[in-house]
């Protein structure tokens, strides 16, 4: 057997917020947003984040959901091909008033900074020379 594709599924208590968020930071919208779902491409390989409201996502796990604002759920990383670039990203996130949890800072042979969105949820991005 062999799995087809994967895509996380995340909760956002405001739906817009979230569109705001992600299309300032210039990722595309996945489809046509509903009341309770907005889906969003990163990569090149499209990798998608769907953000549900936390009715329908607490439906959807048949549990509670955690609070991003003080607990830890997962942290996605997202590549740059630079230092330079993780700069860029940085000073777009300061830009949209977006939260910095991690300054920019060299790590082994990389260079990262972490942010999260309105809701919570952590990214980071990272320089990996080779990757």
């Amino acid at each position: 057997m062999k799995t087809k594709m994967i895509w996380a599924n995340l909760v956002s208590s405001d739906i817009q917020k979230t569109i705001q968020f992600y299309t300032a930071l210039g990722f595309k919208q996945n489809g046509q947003e509903t009341k309770e779902l907005v889906s969003f491409v990163f990569g090149e390989n499209d990798f998608v984040i769907n953000f549900f409201t936390p009715k329908r996502l607490e439906n959807a796990i048949r549990g509670k959901l955690s609070n991003t604002a003080v607990d830890n759920e997962i942290v996605f990383s997202l590549s740059a091909s630079s230092v330079e670039e993780v700069d860029l990203w940085y000073n777009k996130i300061k830009e949209i008033n977006g939260t910095i949890f991690s300054e920019p800072e060299n790590f082994e042979v990389g260079y990262t900074f972490g942010f999260s969105d309105p809701d919570g949820h952590k990214f980071n991005f990272l320089y990996w020379p080779g990757m």
